[in-house]
């Protein structure tokens, strides 16, 4: 019945569209870095990285404790604390290399998600040669790779949230994929603000 079958697609779209608004929110204001330009960028760059595994570790095993339903309710803040903390690494990572001018939103969502999506942010940043090469996007451009960046992250929460019913078993998974995702993040970051950037700014932006 064309009913139903609407009723299911508006369902299965629902927490995508949330998860899409949420990384908006993030990507699209820079947070502020107390990171000065640092002698040996890569040195400093992995104490940071170690500082914001272990926080990602500790914020995503403790929302991970309550049992039940209460645990689905945990996922979606999970993510945002997750991404406040990731996006704030991501700064500094490139603070202490001298390229906080060059963070933008499309770097910033290339290095949250290029290990979650590929393909999703391939357009967006390309590495030739020895440089990255950023294009910029326009607005309806980004909301549709975020889009799709949403659509994965909630297929993959399903699997995800199933382990909310077992409180130690949900928390110990949640905080060792809260760590590989950052670590990930981390690598992109480091790769990324390491070499030269350059911007294609014949791009339309608005």
């Amino acid at each position: 019945m064309p009913g139903k079958h609407f009723s299911r697609r508006a369902t299965r779209l629902q927490p995508s569209q949330r998860i899409a608004e949420a990384i908006l929110d993030y990507v699209g204001d820079t947070p502020a870095s107390s990171e000065q330009r640092a002698a040996s960028p890569q040195q400093r760059a992995r104490v940071i990285v170690r500082k914001a595994t272990r926080s990602a570790v500790m914020t995503a095993g403790s929302l991970s404790l309550p049992p039940g339903s209460l645990g689905w309710l945990t996922l979606l803040p999970e993510l945002r604390l997750l991404w406040k903390l990731q996006t704030q690494m991501v700064a500094d990572i490139a603070a202490c290399h001298g390229k906080t001018a060059g963070l933008g939103r499309e770097e910033m969502l290339y290095c949250l998600f290029r290990h979650t999506d590929t393909r999703a942010v391939a357009n967006l940043v390309a590495r030739v040669g020895k440089r990255f090469v950023v294009q910029h996007a326009s607005r309806p451009e980004i909301n549709a790779i975020v889009l799709k960046i949403a659509l994965h992250i909630s297929q993959r929460l399903l699997g995800r949230g199933v382990s909310r019913w077992i409180p130690v078993v949900g928390a110990i998974g949640a905080g060792a994929y809260a760590y590989y995702d950052t670590a990930q993040v981390a690598e992109t970051a480091i790769e990324l603000f390491t070499d030269v950037i350059d911007v294609d700014s014949e791009t339309e932006t608005e």
